[in-house]
């Protein structure tokens, strides 16, 4: 484990991140097919990501300008690092 890797009790799912927080995905908890699907989706460990909706089971993130929805068995194998809340540029305007 690196010195900058969070302990692991301050990682959550994502499926238990509430919607419009922010993120940094740590870990995935699946195997090497999981983790080539989700580099393909532009998803990997270090990604900056923002809970959007809650679809079912399933939710939908934003990344570097894109929205992917992922099944709620996918949401619960990534394991992310909340960061704090991200002001919108026009409330400091």
């Amino acid at each position: 484990m690196d010195l900058k890797d969070p302990p692991t009790d301050q990682l959550i799912a994502l499926a238990r991140l509430p919607i419009g927080s922010h993120a940094c995905i740590r870990r995935i908890q699946g195997g090497r097919q999981l983790t080539h699907r989700l580099l393909s989706l532009g998803l990997r460990v270090g990604s900056e990501i923002e809970l959007t909706q809650r679809r079912g089971g399933g939710v939908v993130v934003a990344n570097a300008g894109t929205r992917v929805a992922l099944g709620a068995g996918v949401a619960e194998k990534l394991l992310v690092e909340r960061l704090p809340d991200v002001l919108d540029k026009s409330e400091t305007a």
